[in-house]
This record gives C-alpha cells, sequence and structure tokens, in this order.
C-alpha cells in the first residue's frame, strides 16, 4: 500500500504502478456506481425512468417507495465508504467496502434478481481482485 505522504516525498522519477491506478479506477466506478443506485433507488424509484430500470408496475413502485430510498440510502453509505478509500489511500478501507458490495450483490442476486450478481457484485469483485494484484 502507497501511502500519500510516501508519494509526496518520493524522487520526481517515482511512478505510481498502473495496476494501482487501475484498481483505484475500478474503485471509483463501484462507487459511481452506487451512488448513482442512490438516486434511482432514493428519487426515480416510482418515476418512468426508475421504473423502467428495475422492471416494476407503478403499483409496486408506490408500495415499496419507502422500502427502495432506505435501500439507496445504503447504497450511498457504500459509495461514501469507497470514496473515502480512495481519497484517504487506504487499502483497508477500500477491501472492507468492495467486500460489502460483493456480499450485498450475491445476496441480492440469491433473493431478488440474478442481474443483480453482474451488475453489483462482479465489478466490486474485479476491483477488489485488482486492488489485492497491485
Amino acid at each position: 500500500m502507497i501511502e500519500r505522504e510516501a508519494v509526496r516525498d518520493a524522487p520526481a522519477d517515482y511512478t505510481v504502478a498502473p495496476m494501482s491506478i487501475l484498481a483505484d479506477v475500478a474503485t471509483a466506478v463501484v462507487a459511481l456506481q452506487h451512488l448513482a443506485f442512490l438516486v434511482l433507488e432514493m428519487f426515480l424509484w416510482d418515476k418512468p425512468f426508475g421504473m423502467k430500470v428495475f422492471r416494476q408496475s407503478p403499483e409496486f413502485a408506490r408500495q415499496s417507495k419507502a422500502l427502495a430510498a432506505n435501500q439507496g440510502l445504503y447504497n450511498g453509505f457504500l459509495a461514501a465508504g469507497l470514496a473515502w478509500g480512495l481519497v484517504s489511500a487506504s487499502q483497508p478501507f477500500k477491501v472492507f467496502f468492495l467486500a460489502c458490495v460483493i456480499v450485498a450483490g450475491v445476496y441480492g442476486a440469491w433473493s431478488v434478481s440474478r442481474r443483480i450478481l453482474w451488475v453489483q457484485a462482479a465489478p466490486a469483485a474485479a476491483a477488489l481482485g485488482l486492488l489485492l494484484a497491485s
């Protein structure tokens, strides 16, 4: 793990490993995905776009709006944790929150839709693999 202070004090010819950059980009993509999930679930759940994305009827959207908003808030916490890991260059933070995303994605795939495995868990697993390899 490379701390920001170490990079600041490094010689002028020092470069960050490409795998580390790739891992951070993948982690940022997962964080942005979860920010988008927050918006979809908290604000667009019962709107035409949200209903289309989640393949739901207006009646179901209306009945489940409060639950979806709560779920969106949790996705926002995942995004915030990943962002904090990126800003602080904390590998343990990134590993923990990517693992949380993977667990949530696997559970969602099992309990709701297999699609969640590919949309949520797979990108996080790829980012975690890159992070652990860097």
